[in-house]
């Protein structure tokens, strides 16, 4: 007991670290620009691929858990973490190298673009922190927490996955050749 505690204890510690570094880090990354290097301007397509292939995942994963496939929905899970770094990494390396793109839409439309881009992105920060915890909580086998956590979490999760594609559509017909 005192060590799962212990363990707890270190992996809040180590959450509200990541929680807080990987935005900032983001942000600074984001205004950093690598000269001379080529532009990698195929990535957009490929890591809103990943968000798409990251919700579909999410509702397997519960699919999985509600059917008692519980290793399944393990893999699953550390699948999409693992799918949801990759996704950051590309996301970096994109704005590194290329200038960002402004939405070119009129009207109603503009809103709805701002709208779902700032939900996205305030999101993309509030599930870093849920999925550690969410995380954690399994694998300290503190089921019940684990349950608790993940009835939040699964939908902001796949709410972020889904508009990450949303906003990729939504701005690709403006990205520059």
């Amino acid at each position: 007991m005192e060590e799962t505690l212990a363990k707890e204890k270190k992996f809040n510690k180590l959450i509200t670290i990541v929680s807080i570094v990987v935005p900032i880090v983001v942000a600074i990354l984001f205004g950093v620009k690598i000269p001379n290097v080529e532009r990698l301007g195929f990535l957009p397509p490929i890591y809103a691929s990943i968000n798409g292939l990251t919700a579909v995942l999410l509702l397997v994963a519960v699919w999985a858990i509600k059917n008692g496939k519980k290793k399944l929905h393990q893999n699953i899970m550390t699948g999409c973490i693992g799918l949801s770094l990759l996704f950051l990494v590309m996301y970096i390396g994109y704005h590194m190298t290329s200038e960002s793109t402004s939405y070119g839409g009129e009207g109603i439309m503009r809103y709805i673009y701002f709208f779902i881009l700032v939900s996205h992105i305030i999101l993309s920060i509030i599930i870093i922190p849920l999925v550690l915890k969410t995380y954690a909580f399994a694998y300290l086998k503190k089921f019940e927490n684990h349950r608790k956590w993940a009835k939040i979490t699964f939908p902001i999760w796949l709410y972020v996955a889904i508009t990450g594609v949303v906003v990729y559509l939504m701005i690709s017909p403006y990205y520059v050749s």
